[in-house]
């Protein structure tokens, strides 16, 4: 059976021309007229998700080569997909960059692999008659690589936009669907992982509607939709009905402004496993709350380190947890929570001390990139895979490791806690600097709720 799906691609010749604020601001533009907008984000990537579920009401869903390979990302493109009336995917990187020196990795790749139309975001900047042998060169590298439209963006004026529209029709033929202005990027702030998170402040989401406006004031939305519904029909791909079972345990999630970092995908893995999930703050809740373990991902503890010191309730709630026995998955920023303290600009904060190390904060980043796994079968918790695609984004380091330190994990690729190994155990703790995706490593969720069910402690006990 073949799916018509209408898709189209987000990308641009390189970092940093714009795709970003396109890609929210049309999905922002095309909910707005009333259209089911199914977001999806290229690569490995928590913060431009957000956005896109804050502009759609809908989860973005990443779609990653290394992590998942092409079956997984075609199964879970279709089920996302099924239900909306367009799809928009944001690339990353160039539209032809990767690691692969053959681009199939890279979000031309991505864009033949699931039969998608490209429009590329093209930073004008500088630039007149000279757009012509660039849209070429673009077009003509990768000739399945279906480049169905080209949005102009930083134009300096009328007279600017008349040039490279005219540059672009006589040399290139290849539609020009809009133009927008050069000004500041909308109130958008930046860190070192690129935008600063929705979650972490929703005082950015006006911002959402600025985006929208400009958008749909400057892009030709109809043209649009037309090349999204050209899309080629996709073969079905083979999945599972995912069945929510009734739930077996309760997981706490730290959902807060310090942690924001969860892969939908993962949560939804912890359901299907028999998982009810359980939001709580590290940052304004004093206790932990009914729950059987905990879950504490990633984002920025240090930005909000002061806080969570100062909420010492809950860091010792955690620790007596950790102590007694209940599970804990930790993921980077959780990793650094669970730790004695964090050094950042020449303060030094408390944290849950679970761990006796001490994280200190750099510029430049401690790791980053894909990584390879090999569990070493040390700790509590389950070997869930013979080996672990995952990736890594962070500036900090453990200082004082220690001798006596256990790892559930060898770095096969990656830096990992110490270059060598990641994932530090303690009890039923696991904690590590590598993010996980469940579609990549589908044994995780069922792993870690096996764990919970099989440790003769929590609630049912009266321990907690």
């Amino acid at each position: 059976m073949n799916l018509s799906l209408p898709r189209l691609t987000i990308s641009a010749p390189h970092r940093s021309s714009g795709k970003s604020t396109v890609t929210i601001g049309l999905c922002a533009a095309l909910s707005a007229r009333g259209l089911k907008v199914q977001p999806f984000k290229k690569g490995p990537d928590f913060i431009d998700p957000m956005w896109h579920e804050a502009a759609t009401g809908r989860p973005s869903y990443n779609l990653d080569f290394y992590m998942m390979g092409a079956e997984r990302i075609l199964e879970s493109f279709q089920r996302r997909a099924k239900g909306a009336d367009i799809s928009v995917i944001e690339g990353n990187m160039g539209l032809y960059d990767g690691m692969d020196i053959e681009g199939t990795d890279s979000t031309a790749g991505l864009a033949r692999l699931l039969k998608s139309p490209v429009l590329l975001v093209i930073d004008c900047y500088g630039m007149t008659r000279g757009i012509a042998p660039l849209v070429n060169g673009f077009r003509d590298f990768e000739p399945d690589t279906e480049i169905a439209g080209i949005i102009l963006n930083k134009v300096k004026g009328a007279r600017h936009e008349k040039k490279l529209r005219e540059a672009v029709e006589r040399f290139c033929g290849v539609p020009v669907l809009g133009a927008l202005p050069h000004r500041e990027e909308m109130g958008i702030r930046m860190r070192h992982l690129g935008l600063v998170p929705l979650r972490e402040e929703e005082g950015l989401l006006p911002v959402i509607s600025e985006m929208r406006d400009i958008i749909a004031g400057n892009i030709d939305l109809d043209r649009i939709i037309e090349i999204a519904s050209s899309a080629g029909a996709l073969p079905e791909a083979k999945h599972e009905n995912v069945v929510i079972p009734k739930p077996v345990v309760r997981i706490g999630v730290a959902m807060d402004r310090a942690f924001t970092f969860y892969y939908p995908e993962n949560l939804e893995a912890l359901r299907a496993a028999g998982a009810e999930l359980v939001p709580f703050s590290p940052i304004n809740d004093k206790t932990l709350p009914e729950v059987d373990a905990l879950y504490i991902g990633g984002g920025f503890p240090e930005v909000h380190m002061e806080a969570l010191e100062k909420n010492a309730s809950m860091r010792k709630a955690v620790k007596d947890a950790a102590d007694a026995g209940m599970p804990i998955y930790a993921e980077c920023g959780g990793l650094m929570y669970l730790c004695a303290g964090i050094v950042w600009e020449g303060l030094m904060c408390r944290m849950a001390e679970v761990f006796p190390y001490t994280i200190k904060m750099s510029k430049r980043p401690a790791g980053h990139g894909y990584v390879l796994l090999r569990p070493t079968g040390e700790g509590s918790w389950p070997v869930f895979a013979d080996e672990i695609r995952a990736h890594e984004f962070h500036h900090s380091s453990i200082e004082r490791l220690g001798e006596d330190a256990g790892f559930a994990f060898r770095t096969l690729r990656g830096r990992g806690i110490d270059g060598t190994r990641d994932g530090v155990t303690y009890n039923n703790v696991l904690a590590a600097y590598t993010h996980m995706h469940s579609a990549g490593t589908p044994g995780w969720a069922p792993a870690f709720v096996d764990l919970i069910r099989k440790t003769a402690i929590g609630k049912a006990k009266g321990v907690y």
